[in-house]
């Protein structure tokens, strides 16, 4: 048979006494920094979901826009401009493409076109579009741009 052994606090071991106030402070001021982190984090992230979905609006709006070139909006030259929802300030020029006054790195690539555009009776058009708003205190805009073919003989 065992037997039991009382210790009396004092007497070799320290009797616990819960936290001392420094202690409960700074495990305070630990969970207070986490919490502001976590916050800021979360915030961010809602900035940037918020200019993913601005960004997506405003794309899907001048895909419709450029949809509208050859059916409602005529490919000819000319510029067109109008306010959408509320929000968008856009502007359209369409002008007849010259391949060798462009300036980028296709090369020859643009005559090649141009030639074959009009060899085959094809006239090609440059469709540009740019789009203003203003998205919380910033002004945002974009620009997008394309080439558009029509028979060279059409009336």
């Amino acid at each position: 048979m065992k037997s039991l052994q009382m210790v009396l606090p004092g007497k070799g071991m320290r009797r616990s006494q819960g936290f001392t106030l420094l202690e409960v402070m700074l495990a305070f001021v630990i969970f207070a920094l986490s919490f502001a982190i976590v916050l800021e984090i979360m915030a961010g992230s809602m900035r940037s979901v918020m200019r993913a979905s601005d960004d997506t609006e405003v794309a899907l709006f001048s895909q419709s826009l450029m949809d509208l070139v050859g059916t409602e909006i005529p490919i000819e030259e000319g510029q067109y401009s109008g306010t959408s929802m509320d929000r968008y300030q856009w502007e359209m020029n369409i002008t007849f493409y010259n391949a060798g006054g462009e300036a980028d790195d296709t090369g020859d690539a643009g005559m090649i076109t141009q030639e074959l555009a009009e060899l085959s009776g094809i006239e090609l058009y440059r469709v540009d579009l740019y789009l203003d708003w203003e998205a919380g205190r910033r002004q945002r805009d974009f620009h997008f741009s394309t080439i558009h073919s029509v028979l060279a003989n059409r009336q």
